[in-house]
């Protein structure tokens, strides 16, 4: 191998060695890819029973209040105390959408369809959290919003 073409294989190589060496998972922070992290604190659960504004057609509305403690298998559903169509009278919670008695067909039921049964395959509790990674999401409402708003420039004369 003459020695141009080792100095040439040795530049492209080291800096390569480097890279593999000072490699760094954002979410891990500086844990070795081969030890596993230790995980944060779990976080409190949201409970202002406040409904948050969805950012996408037809996402599932987010759980507004703490669930700790509901039985939600096979043999009960404790969303439905509050959520069916008979208990929101009462309990002023939002009732279930009219999808969740639909069955793959399309065909309306009497009662909540079983693939619709397991709520928070779905909905899911919310905590305060700082994002782990950056977000500059904006709703398509917003752009929309910016996009029909009138110019604030002066017209231009011809």
């Amino acid at each position: 191998m003459n020695v141009k073409k080792f100095i040439m294989t040795l530049l492209l190589l080291v800096p390569l060695a480097g890279f593999a060496v000072d490699f760094q998972d954002g979410l891990r922070g500086a844990t070795p890819l081969d030890q596993t992290t230790q995980p944060p604190p779990i976080a409190n659960t949201d409970n202002s029973d406040v409904r948050r504004v969805r950012n996408y057609a037809m996402q599932p509305p987010v759980v507004p209040h703490k669930i700790e403690g509901y039985q939600l298998d096979k043999n009960a559903n404790k969303c439905m105390m509050c959520h069916a169509r008979t208990r929101t009278q009462e309990s002023q919670a939002p009732m279930i959408s009219v999808t969740h008695f639909m069955d793959r067909q399309g065909n309306f039921l009497a009662e909540l369809s079983p693939r619709r049964y397991f709520c928070l395959q779905c909905h899911v509790p919310q905590a305060d959290l700082k994002p782990l990674v950056e977000n500059e999401f904006v709703d398509v409402d917003s752009i929309l919003s910016k996009s029909t708003k009138p110019s604030l420039a002066p017209a231009k004369k011809k």
